[in-house]
């Protein structure tokens, strides 16, 4: 399901490019059996048609060896992972999860076979799947397939990999230190898009009090730093396609988050799966610089794609 920006009196082809471009351009470390096969879905499908894709607009990445650590053990495991940059195109990737002597959680053979039973996929098959991907969709982070049965795993991966590319954006080849388990540091913590796709890019934030999320502020604007939810013209186009439009999806995800207070729990609105998909993998940013305590803003360079 991509959301859609289309103009009624535009032909059915200018309608059909609109609806792929319409859809919007995560930190929990335990497994999951959550069945987002929507998220799955749309995901494969996205990294099927990104490869033909020509990239517009979003900083190069400039070449180096980028790493990202979580300090925190999660059910005796946490997550270690690499990134290297040549010649400006991303030729290597590693991702694992290793215990306390370091030994990778593909080498539990209880924990593949409880998992399994329970999700019908292990650390075996996941975690190579998930390299795999992130190998194949390179920068497209949100192209990266959510394995059915590990879903939490899959958006934290996604998570971490939009992390280590917006580092090799910057150059900046200090490893990343996720504090996974700490808890989160009241605050309020932001997070902008730097290019605009299609007349909009996302500005997010959120607000921690009591160790809570008690706000979530996502939307799109424009130049003028208008909300989508205010362009009535694209929210009436939106929803006569896909039946619904920014006014109730950016509700519902913000809305979401406040009750849920984790990404990985918000539901992927229908017909707005690529913007939730976003609003997630941001989401799970926000929460890493809470956990940090860092009110810095996070500026991204995101990477826009022609059509």
């Amino acid at each position: 399901m991509k959301l859609s920006k289309t103009l009624a009196s535009i032909s059915i082809i200018a309608v059909s490019a609109l609806t792929l471009a319409a859809c919007g351009s995560n930190s929990s470390s335990k497994d999951s059996s959550s069945s987002k096969t929507t998220t799955s879905k749309t995901a494969k499908k996205s990294s099927s048609s990104a490869k033909a894709q020509k990239q517009t607009a979003g900083a190069p990445l400039k070449d180096g060896d980028y790493t990202l650590a979580e300090t925190g053990y999660d059910h005796g495991y946490k997550v270690e992972m690499g990134m290297t940059v040549a010649d400006g195109k991303i030729t290597k990737t590693t991702y694992d999860y290793v215990d306390k002597d370091g030994k990778s959680k593909t080498k539990d053979t209880e924990y593949e076979k409880t998992m399994k039973k329970q999700a019908g996929v292990g650390p075996k098959e996941y975690i190579p799947a998930l390299n795999k991907s992130f190998k194949k969709n390179g920068t497209n982070t949100n192209a990266i397939d959510v394995v059915s049965g590990a879903t939490d795993s899959s958006l934290t991966f996604k998570n971490y990999a939009q992390q280590l590319v917006q580092a090799a954006q910057a150059g900046n080849t200090k490893k990343i230190e996720v504090q996974n388990t700490a808890k989160l540091q009241d605050g309020t913590y932001t997070l902008e898009q730097e290019n605009y796709s299609h007349g909009y890019r996302t500005v997010f934030s959120i607000v921690v009090s009591g160790g809570k999320i008690t706000q979530s502020k996502y939307d799109n604007v424009d130049k003028n730093g208008k909300s989508k939810t205010q362009d009535a013209e694209y929210e009436k186009s939106m929803k006569k396609v896909n039946n619904v439009g920014p006014k109730e999806y950016t509700e519902k995800l913000n809305a979401a988050l406040v009750k849920t207070q984790k990404p990985a729990e918000v539901d992927v609105v229908s017909g707005a799966t690529e913007s939730s998909d976003t609003f997630i993998l941001y989401a799970e940013q926000l929460i890493n610089a809470a956990q940090a305590g860092n009110t810095t803003p996070i500026k991204v360079s995101n990477i826009v794609y022609a059509e």
